[in-house]
């Protein structure tokens, strides 16, 4: 089966693989086109199968990465999706290998990409990428993994920055009068359209989920790269904290139906 680059002037008329089939996410569909059309000037790349299906591979400058990350001349991994029935015929392992031929070609020390110490939902697959000879190199507090294929053994190892580094608490307590944050209490989510589930969910589900508890609901969405990296989570497509603990990357959390049982984790622990 044939790989194909999208291009901004392939956006109009080819699918983006996730969501396009959901006529709810139809807004959210549309915004991660633009962003990817946007995101394609500063030289990222949407690689998929020639097929109407969920296999696809985005990547880019870590530089201009959205996420909380240090590498200077890496590419960072964002998206990575095998599924269904493509799964278990080489798709995983080719696309990838077309990410390192395309750093090596553009003179890079390597690759990065965030995933979770155990397995996340909208973040690639840590273990699978672990056996293809993908390394740890740095972790935060929340589980999350920052994994490096070095091409060049001598470039610097990557890091997270360091307001990702702990992220247990989005605001710190205030010295002066004892009190925790009130940001902290009830729901904060931040996310971005680098996913075309999100704006729905976040901008409607959660809102009505938020309403049927009473609780409070503070929405941080990410417009730029520069907000991006100053994100208390690695996971800039969607994290949810509850009374300032971080909960989960799963956007279905903003369900009603889904909601009360990732909280129950949290009100156990």
């Amino acid at each position: 089966m044939a790989y194909f680059s999208l291009t901004k002037a392939l956006l109009d008329t080819e699918h983006i693989c996730c969501a396009f089939s959901d006529k709810k996410c139809a807004e959210g569909y549309q915004l991660k086109k633009n962003w990817l059309a946007k995101e394609f000037d500063n030289g990222y790349r949407f690689i998929r199968l020639d097929e109407r299906a969920k296999v696809f591979i985005e990547y880019g400058p870590a530089e201009a990465g959205w996420v909380p990350v240090s590498a200077p001349n890496y590419l960072l991994i964002n998206c990575f999706w095998v599924s269904g029935k493509y799964k278990g015929h080489g798709h995983g392992k080719a696309l990838l290998n077309m990410a390192i031929n395309d750093a090596r070609a553009q003179g890079k020390d390597g690759l990065v990409t965030v995933v979770g110490a155990k397995k996340c939902h909208f973040m690639s697959d840590g273990k699978w990428l672990l056996r293809q000879g993908i390394e740890v190199c740095a972790t935060t507090d929340q589980g999350f993994n920052l994994l490096v294929l070095k091409i060049n053994p001598e470039a610097p190892t990557p890091s997270f920055n360091d307001n990702a580094s702990v992220g247990n608490s989005l605001v710190s307590e205030d010295t002066e009068t004892g009190n925790e944050g009130e940001d902290n209490k009830g729901i904060v989510v931040y996310y971005s359209n680098r996913c075309p589930f999100t704006e729905y969910h976040v901008s409607t589900s959660l809102v009505e989920t938020a309403s049927n508890r009473g609780l409070p609901l503070k929405v941080i969405k990410f417009e730029t790269a520069e907000q991006a990296q100053l994100s208390p989570t690695p996971a800039t497509i969607f994290s949810l904290f509850y009374n300032g603990q971080f909960v989960t990357t799963d956007v279905s959390v903003c369900m009603d139906s889904r909601f009360d049982k990732a909280i129950s984790k949290i009100k156990r622990s």
